[in-house]
This record gives structure tokens, sequence and C-alpha cells, in this order.
């Protein structure tokens, strides 16, 4: 007789990477050379900023805004303000150089805004969950910046800073147990 909850992880594939992911060369940093890079931080750059709640971006600035040390800036040429702040049309319009440009953009657009962190003397290029591009990360490191890619700059300050949730926001709550919910 089988258990029918029972779970049998899929076999490692051939050659020990990830299928989706095989065209990956480059290596990120660890945690705790993120962790570094998040602590010697003190303003970061959101590049793609929008003024919709429904986008990633618009979630990551208001985490940042609320819950970090950090000075903000937002990127985008299309938007006048976000958030109550002024967007810039670039980088380099910036009052600031900022410590992290953290991407929000296609992947087509990623070597520029690469060139334009490095152009600026940013410290670090940190592209968003999903966001992969070897020749962007190439750009920035051949200029001596940190890169990290494929990271949610939200999800890594609350991870370091013990405001993780599953959902991705801290909840209060400090339990092993789920709330039981009266019916």
């Amino acid at each position: 007789m089988t258990d029918a909850c029972a779970f049998t992880p899929p076999a490692a594939p051939s050659g020990g990477t990830d299928p989706a992911h095989a065209d990956r060369t480059w290596q990120g940093p660890g945690a705790g050379a993120r962790l570094d890079i998040l602590r010697r931080a003190k303003s970061i750059a959101i590049v793609g900023a929008s003024n919709n709640p429904a986008r990633a971006s618009y979630f990551v600035a208001t985490y940042l805004l609320s819950s970090s040390p950090y000075d903000v800036y937002f990127v985008n040429p299309r938007a006048d303000e976000i958030l109550g702040r002024k967007a810039y049309a670039s980088l380099a319009d910036l009052p600031v150089v900022p410590d992290i440009v953290d991407v929000f953009r296609k992947d087509a657009d990623l070597p520029g805004v690469a060139r334009e962190a490095v152009a600026v003397g940013a410290k670090a290029l940190w592209l968003q969950l999903g966001s992969w591009n070897e020749e962007a990360a190439a750009i920035a490191e051949a200029a001596g910046l940190d890169v990290v890619m494929d990271r949610c700059v939200k999800i890594e300050h609350a991870r370091f800073h013990g405001g993780l949730h599953l959902a991705g926001f801290d909840t209060g709550v400090i339990s092993s147990k789920r709330q039981v919910i009266a019916r």
C-alpha cells in the first residue's frame, strides 16, 4: 500500500543545473554579501518606479519608505510624482548618487540601465525578481559595482531584519502555529 500523501522529490537534472536556467553562468553574491550591500547603502534609486499600486515597484517603494532607513528616489521619465515624491527622468537627474540602483525594467533595457548606473557612480546594481541579464551584470561589475540579480530588495531587507512573512509582509505575530479563526 502506498501513501497518497508521500512526496518524492524530482531527480536532480543531469549536469546539476536547473534546465529553466541552464543558460545562466553568472554567480551572484551570497546572503552575507547581499546583507553587506544593504548595510552599506544609504540611498536607493528605483528605476521603473510606478504610481500603479498593482505594480511590484509600487509595493517595494511603499515598503522602503515606511520600513527601511534608506533615502528613496524614483526614476520614471513618464511620471512627475510617485507616492508624493518627485520622480526623476533618469539617474543623472537625481540630486544624489544612489548607492543601490534597484531596477524594474524589461530585459532589453537592463544593459542601458547598467551603463547609466556606472555613469552616475552608483555602488550597486540590483535587478528585481525575474530579472537576469548577464550583459548588464558584466557592464556593472567591470566598473566595480556590486551586482545582485533575480532578488527583491524588499524581501532581502525584510529577511535580514526579521520582518519577512510568507506573503512578503510583517504580520507582527511570532508563532509557529496558524491562527485559529472562529466561524
